[in-house]
């Protein structure tokens, strides 16, 4: 699934919280831009798909299948280290968080790329990361994380329409799910799982439009429980 514009239903979405921190501000300073630049996205060294396609990513080709790059990620020897930094993670996610707040463009830049580091197939870094680079005025660093998150993005929205188990949304990780609410602007009610005809989770959410119900298919997300030992 290659970048390319997303479905109707999620477009017109509320905008990420805490990203109204001056997207529409004028292009900040050479410096800062310099500075964010500076932090760069470690490569995973091994010879396995997953860090092929990253390393390709950043080189700036971003025609790939998204679907199955996000798939060689639960096969990856970078998978099982990041397994094993979830608590870094979270401590960097918010520590991102708290510095979109503060509009610390550059500082931001070098937070999601840490997190990108550990995890290339996160959404919510890449969505943070393209528009930091948008207040940066840096339109190339823009262009490239922006096609890769919705590159991403796309190959869950574009398999199915998330409204029966028959047409679930396919997810990897638990994240991915929360990211697709939020970019619906939709606040959850209750999470359960379904079993009928595969394995789902079915959230009941309420939006704008009312009370709503989307099914993610997560057998893949099992798969990485029992990569990490967990049952």
């Amino acid at each position: 699934m290659r970048a390319s514009s997303v479905p109707h239903q999620l477009r017109l979405t509320r905008p990420w919280p805490a990203l109204l921190f001056g997207l529409g501000l004028l292009a900040l300073s050479p410096i800062a831009r310099s500075q964010a630049n500076n932090a760069g996205i470690a490569i995973p060294v091994y010879n396995d798909a997953y860090s092929k396609q990253v390393r390709q990513l950043e080189s700036g080709d971003t025609n790939i299948d998204y679907r199955a790059f996000r798939e060689s990620f639960l096969d990856s020897e970078q998978f099982k280290i990041a397994a094993n930094q979830m608590t870094e993670l979270d401590k960097l996610r918010k520590e991102m968080h708290e510095l979109m707040a503060q509009s610390s463009y550059a500082e931001i830049v070098k937070i999601a790329k840490k997190i990108l580091s550990v995890d290339y197939t996160d959404m919510e870094a890449h969505k943070i990361l393209q528009q930091s680079y948008k207040a940066l005025g840096d339109a190339a660093g823009q262009k490239k994380y922006h096609d890769i998150e919705f590159g991403l993005l796309n190959s869950i929205v574009k398999n199915g329409d998330g409204k029966t188990p028959e047409t679930a949304w396919p997810v990897i990780q638990i994240t991915e799910e929360y990211f697709i609410l939020n970019m619906l602007g939709a606040k959850l009610l209750k999470q359960s799982i379904d079993n009928h005809g595969g394995v789902f989770d079915r959230m009941d959410v309420e939006t704008d439009q009312g009370k709503k119900t989307y099914y993610f298919e997560i057998s893949k997300v099992f798969k990485g429980y029992s990569k990490q030992g967990l049952h």
